[in-house]
């Protein structure tokens, strides 16, 4: 059976529309195109694991961004800063690797 999750997604308009945005555009990076997907199935009222296996994802990847949504709307599915140093990358290193000539 099941489970029912305890955070029901009610979409604005706006809300509504920013989604459908997101989820249609070719260019979106493709963890912004399944976060709305995401919360636009849940808005449906689907459940975590009917959502899960049609967007081919685990349930608890579903249920993370089903509760950030409900507890900071928008916001809450775009990407945050993480800890550590940023990625850079060196210009020695551009071209991809050395050669060895003899």
């Amino acid at each position: 059976m099941p489970r029912k999750s305890p955070y029901t997604i009610v979409l604005s308009e706006v809300e509504l529309k920013g989604l459908e945005k997101i989820a249609r555009k070719y260019s979106s990076p493709y963890r912004d195109v399944l976060r709305a997907k995401i919360i636009l199935l849940a808005a449906q009222g689907l459940s975590n694991d009917i959502i899960a296996p049609r967007l081919d994802t685990s349930r608890q990847i579903v249920s993370k961004w089903r509760k950030r949504f409900f507890a900071e709307r928008l916001p809450g599915i775009q990407e945050r800063l993480r800890k550590g140093r940023p990625v850079t990358f060196s210009p020695s290193r551009e071209g991809g690797s050395k050669s060895n000539s003899l």
